[in-house]
């Protein structure tokens, strides 16, 4: 078992406390603060605990303060609604005794229904061509940042395997279109909602990357303070998050310091899985 999948899994196993009370943990990094996809994906975990028979179909979730990596985070899940069709939970993270994130999360009983369409997947290189032995044939390999290069390491709980890299090295693209091919680290156990917690969580990675691009800037821009705002996902068709998905990013406006983000994701064969909508703050240091 490789250490990226004892990662995401250790980090999706929540401890329960009491009836509808969790405790998550965060991994020891150089972080100052928890990875917005982390609560996510640990929230989502304490609400899929509290349902039965149904899976998650949509969440909306807000960043109220920033999380302390050094402490426990305590999930307090609120049973609003068991309906006929549908079941509801809020999930509250605390820290120090303060709510640091809210999700909603919406569960949904299997049904057949009138309507069947979905957009069709970008063309774009598959992810057999974007591994570290291809990038290096390309003359541009030898000057790529260090942070590009970590994107092919296989201990990561996510494997990221960007196309267009020349947007590292300043290239705008003007209509802000980006794409990233994901998965996790290694196979993970055959439970529907696991997959669907742990593609939250990587849902939030490099989904502001969007807003940036247009620019010929990337979050890794020291003088960016990138955070994520808030979060929502929508959940269309089974996948295993262990398999190679296309996120499709765009960003169609940025204003006042925020920048909106919104993102497909599909399977090789172009089945579309899920979206995404962001908006986050993107503010420049003074």
């Amino acid at each position: 078992m490789s250490k990226g999948l004892i990662d995401l899994i250790s980090i999706l196993d929540l401890e329960p406390l009491e009836v509808n009370l969790f405790r998550g943990n965060s991994p020891k990094t150089s972080w100052q603060r928890v990875f917005g996809g982390q609560v996510i994906g640990q929230a989502m975990v304490a609400a899929c605990r509290t349902v039965e028979g149904r899976l998650p179909h949509s969440i909306h979730c807000y960043f109220i303060l920033p999380g302390d990596p050094q402490i426990p985070i305590i999930y307090e899940v609120e049973r609003l609604r068991d309906g006929k069709s549908y079941s509801t939970r809020r999930v509250t993270a605390i820290q120090h005794g303060n709510a640091i994130f809210s999700i909603m999360v919406s569960f949904h009983a299997e049904e057949e229904g009138a309507f069947d369409h979905q957009d069709k997947m970008p063309d774009v290189p598959p992810p057999e061509k974007l591994t570290a032995e291809e990038v290096a044939k390309q003359p541009m390999f030898r000057e790529m940042p260090e942070f590009i290069r970590r994107y092919y390491e296989s201990d990561r709980p996510i494997e990221l395997r960007p196309v267009e890299l020349g947007r590292y090295f300043g290239q705008k693209i003007d209509d802000g279109r980006i794409h990233v091919w994901i998965r996790t680290a290694a196979k993970l156990p055959d439970d529907p909602a696991l997959h669907m917690c742990a593609l939250a969580y990587a849902s939030d990675f490099s989904l502001l990357d969007a807003v940036m691009a247009r620019y010929g800037r990337t979050l890794f821009d020291k003088r960016m303070m990138p955070a994520s705002l808030d979060h929502a996902m929508w959940f269309h068709r089974p996948f295993r998050a262990d398999e190679w998905l296309l996120y499709a990013q765009d960003s169609p406006s940025a204003q006042d310091g925020r920048g909106l983000t919104r993102g497909l994701i599909f399977k090789p064969d172009g089945t579309l899985v899920a979206s995404v909508a962001q908006e986050g703050s993107v503010r420049q240091r003074k």
